[in-house]
C-alpha cells in the first residue's frame, strides 16, 4: 500500500488551500471542481500513466512534516477500521525532493504517523521507501546515499521500485539494489502488473528481490509460477488497482483460484485506495463476491500474508495466534 495513494480529495484540495499550492483550475479540469468531481474522476482512469498523473498533482499539497503525519495518520485510522494489525506501506522520497521538499521532512512525518498507529491504534507498520523507475537509474542512486543510514538503522525495513512499469524494465536498478542488500534492506519490486511475465523473472535474477509486488502475470509462465510457490516468494496482489487500472476487465479474471490451486503465496491489498475506491476490506469482500471462498482458503491466504511478512518473529507469532483465535470461532 502507498501512502501517498491514500491521499483523500478532500484532504487534497484541504491541503492545496493550506499550503497555497495551484491545483489544476476547474476550467482546465472539471475534475478539481469538488472532492466529489475529483473522485468521479479516479473511477475513470484508462491505465497506470492516467493514475499516475493524478496522482503525481495531489502529491504536490505535501509541503510540511505535519501535512505527511495527516496522511498516513488518516490512512492508519481507515486501517483499524477495517482490522488491520500490521502495515508496511510504501512512500515514494524522490517524488517529493525532486519538487524541494526534504527527504527528512518527509520521513520524519510518516515516522510520527506510524509510532502513532502503534502507541493508538495497536498496528504495528513498517516504511518501505520506492525508487521510481520512470527515472534515470542515477537519481535511485542519489536518494540511496541519502536514506542508506535509515536502512541501517531500521527506520526503514526495505526498498521497492514503482511509476510507470511498461518500457521500464526492473534490470537496470541491479546496482542500486545490490548495495540496498548490503545494508541489510529487505528487496521487493513492482513487477508483472502491466509488464510482462519476463519482468517479474528480471526482477528476481536481476534485483535478488524475496517479494513481488502485483505480479499476477506469472501466471503466463507456469514453470515461474511453480518455482516461486515451491519457493514460497510472496505476491501482494490488489484487486481492486487491477481492475480500475483495467489489468483485468473485472475480479474474477485475477488468478486467485489459480495461486491457491498451486500453493503460490500471496496478500491482497489496496495498492493506493483513495485512487482505486477500495480500502483493505473492499478488497477482501471484493474477492469473497468473485471467488466464494472458504474459511480455510481464507486462512490459507492470511497465514501466507503473515509468513511472508517483514515483521519480526515475535510479531508474527502473536498475529499468527490472533488469526488461529479467529478461525477456531469462524468454526464454532
Amino acid at each position: 500500500m502507498h501512502l501517498e495513494g491514500s491521499l483523500a480529495p478532500s484532504l487534497l484540495l484541504t491541503l492545496a488551500d493550506q499550503n497555497d499550492i495551484v491545483l489544476p483550475s476547474p476550467t482546465e479540469d472539471p475534475s478539481y471542481a469538488s472532492p466529489t468531481a475529483l473522485l468521479d474522476r479516479y473511477t475513470r482512469f484508462t491505465s497506470l500513466d492516467d493514475f499516475l498523473h493524478y496522482y503525481y498533482i495531489g502529491m504536490s499539497v505535501l509541503i510540511h512534516a505535519q501535512d505527511f503525519e495527516a496522511l498516513a495518520w488518516e490512512y492508519f485510522v481507515r486501517a483499524k477500521a477495517d482490522g488491520v494489525v500490521h502495515a508496511e506501506v510504501f512512500f515514494d522520497p524522490q517524488a517529493h525532493t525532486a519538487r524541494g521538499v526534504a527527504y527528512t521532512t518527509v520521513v520524519e512525518g510518516f515516522k510520527k504517523a506510524c509510532e502513532r498507529a502503534e502507541k493508538e491504534l495497536s498496528i504495528s507498520t513498517k516504511l518501505i521507501l520506492c525508487f521510481l523507475r520512470h527515472l534515470p537509474v542515477g537519481a535511485a542512486e542519489d536518494t540511496f546515499v541519502e536514506v542508506r543510514k535509515d536502512l541501517e538503522s531500521g527506520l526503514l525495513v526495505g526498498v521497492g521500485l514503482d511509476s510507470s512499469e511498461k518500457g521500464f524494465p526492473p534490470g537496470p536498478f541491479r546496482g542500486v539494489y545490490k548495495i540496498a542488500k548490503a545494508t541489510g534492506a529487505r528487496l521487493t519490486a513492482h513487477a508483472g502488473e502491466e509488464g510482462p511475465v519476463q519482468y517479474i523473472r528480471e526482477a528476481l535474477e536481476e534485483l535478488d528481490v524475496e517479494r513481488i509486488d502485483h505480479g499476477i502475470h506469472v501466471v503466463d509462465d507456469v514453470g515461474l509460477m511453480q518455482e516461486l510457490a515451491e519457493r514460497k516468494l510472496l505476491f501482494t496482489v490488489c484487486p481492486l488497482s487491477n481492475v480500475r487500472l483495467r489489468a483485468v476487465k473485472e475480479i474474477r479474471e485475477l488468478p486467485i483460484r489459480t495461486f491457491l490451486d498451486e500453493g503460490v503465496r500471496f496478500s491482497l491489498n489496496s495498492d493506493d485506495p483513495a485512487y482505486f475506491g477500495g480500502y483493505i476490506l473492499d478488497n477482501y469482500c471484493a474477492v469473497q463476491e468473485a471467488f466464494s471462498l472458504t474459511v480455510k482458503e481464507w486462512e490459507t491466504i492470511a497465514r501466507g500474508a503473515i509468513e511472508g511478512s517483514w515483521c519480526g518473529e515475535d510479531r508474527k507469532k502473536v498475529i499468527l495466534e490472533q488469526l488461529t483465535e479467529v478461525v477456531g470461532k469462524l468454526h464454532l
